[in-house]
């Protein structure tokens, strides 16, 4: 394994947007260093318009150039590169002046589903499986381009750019695709890591819709001068190609110390899967709706989606709107005190897909499936925590028989890391042990990727990971039964 020391240190900027809130981080690295610093936080919430569901990209943009501002106002040096990620499958469309034509559709719009079938006219799923290796999701870019035909937005459309592609675009004027959130779209080779040309002319999209691939490392461009100057940053800053896709990000930061791990990247999403040096395309595979999406240096997602926080975020709203908001330290309190046993549902049903009353869908699911629904809001609390860590556990499991790695431990990073509840109830389920941390693991994978692109720090993966075991504090929990459940203990 190489060394991630290097003989200088010096300060990267990680821009790290998530389907709920972004942020701005200024990441510190050197021999044995690795200390980030969040210089501005903003919210990322969908508008509803007349035509559907979209982002507010535009202002996105505007909060990444004030964080930008901030970002170098704390630095006495300047930093050697900025990255970006996001979350997947959604996308800009620009004409071919390099305008944007219409604000990027939100995944969660109901005019994605009719995608699906237009798409599986042309190509079954069970052969897009084998081309593409992606898990069925009724919002992956293929199908939202198909639910897009015919439209004046897309009859303009000349370049396709993914949501951090499209942010670096306007950031340095450089098109171009990074390969881990193209891998996203349902129409990347999962073997060459070039498109799926053959797939993209059946589907009867033009070439030059798609831009060049590009590797994370890879340089995109200097900043522009007008981005320069709004930002005080200097000129020619470096913004450096990271895994774009925040999980491909978050899975560099998996503090492991060998390769029988599964993780746990776990926000608004929960991404739960190992990580392989080869797709599995098999049809069986394909049943378990698991999917082979890109990582850094080469390697393999091999994951399944999991609705995540997603659900915990949606209860909590509607008793926000009704002016009868909890505090969810609280909840949590009383949900931890609850005994086993309680309701279990399946987070992936379609019906908790959209945002609406989630205490509501809850209960009906519980109805649906014979059994009593929570009777308190903590109870509604514990059936979703008890419902995530269950199918934690049935991807661990799944990923373990079909990709053949014998998983010991389970790292759970990100967000979720901070819920110690939800980590052990999934050491519990899933009968192994877990390792919680580092809760911002996408931001300290982006660091990590753009600082060995700049000569911070060098060596391969498990030198990273070793980087990041040395420089945070890490908890584990062992599995138990619920009558000697205990709490996490430090690890690092």
């Amino acid at each position: 394994m190489s060394s991630a020391a290097s003989s200088a240190s010096g300060s990267v900027i990680a821009v790290d947007i998530g389907a709920s809130s972004g942020r701005v981080i200024v990441g510190r690295v050197g021999p044995r260093e690795l200390r980030l610093d969040e210089v501005h936080r903003f919210p990322n919430e969908p508008v509803g318009l007349p035509d559907g569901l979209h982002w507010d990209v535009l202002r996105l943009y505007r909060e990444i150039l004030d964080g930008l501002r901030a970002a170098g106002r704390r630095e006495s040096e300047p930093p050697a590169s900025v990255g970006l990620d996001s979350w997947g499958v959604d996308f800009g469309l620009l004409d071919g002046d390099g305008v944007l034509v219409a604000n990027p559709w939100h995944y969660r719009d109901a005019r994605h589903a009719v995608g699906a079938d237009v798409v599986h006219e042309r190509a079954r799923q069970a052969s897009l499986y084998k081309r593409t290796g992606i898990q069925f999701l009724p919002f992956n870019t293929l199908y939202q381009l198909a639910a897009l035909g015919g439209t004046e937005a897309f009859a303009r459309a000349r370049t396709m750019l993914l949501i951090p592609d499209l942010l670096g675009y306007w950031l340095t004027g450089e098109a171009a695709a990074e390969e881990t959130n193209a891998s996203t779209t349902g129409l990347l080779d999962p073997t060459s890591r070039e498109w799926a040309w053959d797939l993209i002319e059946t589907l009867g999209h033009d070439r030059g819709l798609f831009p060049a691939l590009r590797r994370p490392g890879a340089l995109l461009g200097p900043i522009r001068d007008q981005v320069a100057e709004e930002t005080g940053l200097a000129p020619g800053t470096a913004v450096t190609h990271v895994g774009s896709h925040d999980t491909a990000s978050a899975v560099v930061a998996v503090p492991a110390g060998g390769p029988r791990f599964a993780y746990v990247a776990c926000g608004t999403w929960s991404l739960v899967g190992v990580e392989l040096g080869a797709p599995v395309l098999s049809e069986e595979s394909r049943a378990a709706n698991f999917t082979n999406e890109a990582g850094v240096d080469g390697r393999v997602r091999y994951l399944r989606n999991v609705m995540g926080l997603w659900l915990l975020q949606e209860t909590l709203r509607p008793w926000e709107r009704a002016g009868q908001p909890e505090e969810l330290g609280r909840l949590l309190s009383l949900a931890a005190a609850l005994p086993a046993g309680g309701p279990v549902i399946d987070p992936d049903e379609a019906v908790f897909l959209p945002p609406g009353d989630m205490p509501s869908r809850i209960e009906d699911a519980c109805l649906r499936a014979g059994a009593a629904p929570p009777s308190t809001r903590a109870a509604t609390v514990r059936c979703i925590l008890d419902s995530l860590a269950a199918a934690y556990a049935r991807a661990v499991d799944d990923a373990t028989r079909l990709s053949g790695i014998d998983v010991t431990t389970i790292h759970l990073v990100g967000g979720g890391a901070q819920n110690e509840l939800l980590c052990q109830l999934t050491a519990d389920a899933c009968g192994r042990p877990v390792i919680a941390g580092p809760v911002e693991a996408t931001a300290v994978g982006n660091v990590l990727v753009q600082a060995r692109a700049r000569g911070l720090v060098s060596g391969d993966l498990e030198a990273l990971r070793a980087l990041v075991r040395a420089t945070h504090h890490l908890r584990r929990y062992e599995p138990a039964s619920p009558r000697t459940r205990r709490r996490g203990t430090l690890v690092g």
